[in-house]
């Protein structure tokens, strides 16, 4: 049966209003059993699927109130102007509602799932209220609460399924969150001078000479702890000694995030490059392959 076109008109919207194509981001819940060679116990499953709809569903409404902060902002950027709240498209009290239903829903949850996984949620969206009042503005700082949320779900991830998270893993995530949210203002520097106007606040204090080194030095941090990971004396005792071969396939994909990035001058959303940037997926897709090989089939044989 076809939906009315009435109601298609403003579902669609709403659906858009929460993001999903964000959801990816919260795949990070599931690196520290996948680090930890746990992915294969099936009792984990359902802990994880029910914390990922959680963290969606908070993450939805933090997005939300987000871009109602941001209306008039978002109307005056190229491609944000046509997002549900900026283009009128939804109304800000049914936009409002959902963010309730959403944020009490995810955290409620959340709270019967597991007390420390509700913390760190807790603190996610703390952090994230913050963020939106008006933390956003200040350089630096922005993009560090950025990638503090993205190590805020591998902290969780570990959590629910009670798994630890080694120091590496934590550095690593961290330095590779921060390098995806420098990416992020670099865009936000190209699209401020093609069209005259100053996207957010924060960006006053970046320039393109700046973020370029930051990039250049994060991408080889990124790569050295990696490989400090792989050979680690925890890594090798627990999960063998030969996953420092994954590490050609990490140095692919950091050199063709900075091709897009500093050669293409299109890095914008990683969710967006991931979704439609075929060298990024097709090396990602050979590193999680190599990575069960090593771990999950050396298990099984």
């Amino acid at each position: 049966m076809s939906v009315p076109t009435a109601q298609r008109t403003y579902v669609f919207p709403l659906i858009s209003l929460l993001r999903p194509s964000q959801w990816a981001k919260n795949l990070f819940l599931l690196i520290p059993p996948f680090f930890a060679g746990e992915m294969l116990r099936s009792e984990l499953a359902v802990q994880l699927m029910v914390a990922f709809v959680c963290f969606s569903g908070v993450a939805s409404a933090v997005y939300i109130l987000n871009d109602y902060r941001d209306i008039e902002d978002d109307r005056r950027h190229p491609t944000k102007r046509e997002r549900p709240l900026a283009s009128g498209a939804v109304v800000p009290s049914v936009a409002l509602l959902v963010m309730a239903v959403l944020m009490i829903g995810g955290l409620s949850v959340a709270f019967y799932l597991d007390t420390g996984f509700f913390v760190v949620l807790l603190l996610y969206v703390v952090m994230n209220i913050g963020y939106s009042l008006g933390l956003k503005n200040i350089s630096i700082l922005d993009i560090m609460m950025i990638a503090f949320g993205f190590l805020l779900r591998t902290v969780a991830g570990g959590l629910v399924v009670d798994v630890p998270v080694s120091q590496w893993l934590v550095i690593m995530i961290f330095l590779l969150a921060l390098f995806l949210a420098l990416a992020k203002r670099r865009d936000d520097l190209l699209v401020g001078q093609s069209s005259g106007q100053i996207m957010r606040k924060s960006v006053k204090n970046y320039n393109l000479e700046y973020v370029n080194a930051c990039l250049t030095i994060l991408a080889g941090i990124i790569i050295v702890s990696y490989l400090m990971y792989t050979i680690s004396d925890e890594v090798v005792n627990r999960l063998g000694d030969h996953l420092y071969f994954t590490s050609v396939f990490v140095i692919a994909g950091m050199m063709r995030y900075l091709q897009i990035a500093l050669v293409e001058n299109n890095s914008g959303s990683p969710t967006r490059l991931l979704y439609s940037d075929r060298f990024l997926q097709i090396t990602l897709l050979a590193w999680s392959m190599s990575f069960f090989v090593l771990i999950y089939l050396a298990k099984l044989l």
